[in-house]
């Protein structure tokens, strides 16, 4: 094996962890699931850190990893929402489309693809983002569901509320609306500042809820909010 492979070796390796998150949810296996999107996750960064610290860069690469990023951040947190479907409570008025509900989760998947898409077009997102990032989306997911499955399928939530929820983060994937990217070119609190306060801002929430990450991401679609104009680095 060259180094030459190894970011394309790694993103693989993400592939194949959302092939397996994926197949776990489908299984209602949520920690196994929400584990290996956690693995894929590492894989994705460490893939283009790996490249581009060997100054590497090619097509292929770059198809390569939205082909894994779809797996892993489209298809496995739909799938996990497509079993979460099958526990929540139904709505009497949802009863006639109850089993057609939980195929809607893969609107998500559709949607996740499009950001993809459109993050490899656009050179806006060299420094930030543009809408949601999907691993984000993907995390949030699979944390809400570990950390509130409780809630989540009690007679307090239901079917219709996860359905317009979904549609909410669908439209946040695509949304032009500038996300911060956690990328430190220095260590200045001038250049900084957005992510400096991001990062405080998380220690009360996990010390709060250690479990928690889906009110990080929050937090994070939040602060992205404030600072509109953060895709300028």
């Amino acid at each position: 094996m060259t180094l030459i492979n190894l970011p394309n070796i790694l993103t693989c390796c993400n592939l194949i962890c959302g092939c397996i998150a994926a197949g776990s949810a489908f299984h209602g296996q949520y920690q196994w699931a929400v584990l290996m999107i956690v693995c894929g996750a590492v894989f994705d960064f460490f893939d283009g850190m790996t490249a581009r610290a060997l100054g590497i860069s090619s097509p292929i690469g770059k198809e390569l990893d939205s082909l894994a990023d779809i797996v892993t951040f489209g298809v496995a947190p739909s799938a996990i929402l497509f079993y979460l479907f099958h526990e929540v409570h139904c709505p009497e008025a949802l009863l006639p489309v109850k089993r057609f509900l939980p195929y809607s989760a893969f609107i998500m998947a559709g949607f996740s693809a499009l950001r993809l898409a459109k993050f490899n077009l656009d050179e806006r997102q060299h420094y930030g983002f543009i809408g949601l990032p999907t691993p984000a989306n993907a995390l949030f997911w699979g944390s809400l569901v570990l950390s509130q499955h409780a809630f989540l399928v009690s007679l307090k939530f239901n079917a219709l509320f996860l359905f317009l929820f979904m549609l909410m983060f669908c439209f946040l994937l695509i949304a032009e609306i500038p996300m911060l990217a956690l990328k430190f070119r220095n260590m200045s609190w001038q250049d900084n500042r957005e992510r400096y306060v991001f990062l405080l801002g998380c220690l009360p929430i996990l010390a709060f809820d250690p479990t928690g990450l889906y009110l990080i991401i929050l937090w994070y679609i939040l602060l992205s909010a404030v600072f509109p104009k953060i895709t300028k680095g």
